[in-house]
């Protein structure tokens, strides 16, 4: 049994709102006692997070017995979000929904799009099918999606989360689109 995440990405806060957004949402959980205010060594991969609170199970489905193992990272900077070491099959382009399968001729174009728009925050990838260069984060996924931001709550090794919670995540974010991905490693 290996260790899983969900992470709540965050697509429309700029680099300037998301510290305050982070604090916003962290001070609201905290207040309801999902996940205690204080950080801790709790979560993989980063010096501290925010441990499990005593109400973790506020927003948990009802199919989950134990409680969480681990706690909650909040990532503010700009990020490739994904799903782990899994990756996406192919990149849909918006414009014209064309596929393009990410094998060994076409992934190099958007690995460096992503690298380029990780340093930069800007990088597109021209569509094979219809010639339009598509920003990177306007493009959809198969199987293993991305997403990318400059806000992201992780939450390793907890259970799956309500409706009521992505509504919440919601308000909280100021009424911003979110996406949530989910992996393990």
């Amino acid at each position: 049994m290996g260790n899983w995440f969900q992470v709540f990405v965050d697509l429309d806060a700029t680099a300037d709102e998301a510290p305050r957004l982070a604090r916003r949402v962290v001070g609201a959980l905290a207040a309801e006692g999902v996940v205690l205010a204080e950080r801790t060594d709790c979560v993989l991969g980063l010096p501290s997070g925010h441990p499990p609170g005593p109400g973790w199970q506020r927003y948990a489905t009802d199919d989950w017995d134990w409680a969480p193992t681990d706690g909650l990272a909040v990532h503010t900077g700009r990020t490739c979000f994904h799903s782990g070491p899994d990756m996406p099959g192919a990149a849909v382009c918006p414009r014209c929904t064309a596929a393009t399968p990410l094998e060994e001729t076409a992934w190099p174009r958007f690995s460096d799009a992503i690298g380029t728009w990780h340093d930069t925050g800007a990088a597109a990838v021209d569509c094979p099918a219809c010639g339009a260069a598509v920003a990177i984060p306007d493009w959809t996924w198969d199987e293993a999606p991305l997403a990318f931001g400059h806000l992201g709550f992780e939450f390793w090794n907890w259970p799956d989360f309500t409706p009521e919670f992505h509504a919440l995540l919601s308000r909280l974010l100021d009424g911003h689109r979110t996406v949530c991905l989910w992996g393990g490693i």
